[in-house]
């Protein structure tokens, strides 16, 4: 397994365990980042360190691709992704509170004359 992979999933293993810090009923979405790091380590079958495996809630001797499923099943039945300061806890907001995206041009093409 290439080192950047590994690293990308330790990094999502130490953003899970902060999330999984947060009660249920006021954490966010699991977010759409973690997708990319499980993905490139779902057929690596080599063992995971003893403290990733407890740290995702998996027992010792657990592989990558075992962790990997874990995290991708999060997504299964979820139907919206957190924003990125709405991690891991839902930000608070008022209910008519909107969230507006601005464009931000790549160049000056983006807005002809």
């Amino acid at each position: 397994m290439h080192q950047a992979a590994s690293l990308q999933f330790e990094r999502v293993v130490n953003e899970f365990a902060r999330w999984l810090a947060v009660p249920e009923d006021e954490r966010s979405p699991a977010p759409a980042w973690w997708w990319g790091p499980a993905i490139a380590v779902r057929d690596a079958h080599q063992p995971m360190p003893g403290a990733w495996s407890r740290t995702l809630g998996l027992g010792d001797g657990s592989t990558f691709a075992d962790g990997a499923c874990l995290l991708l099943a999060l997504f299964e039945d979820q139907t919206s992704l957190p924003w990125p300061d709405d991690f891991p806890r839902k930000a608070e907001r008022e209910a008519d509170e909107s969230r507006e995206l601005h464009p931000l041009p790549s160049d000056d093409s983006a807005f002809q004359p």
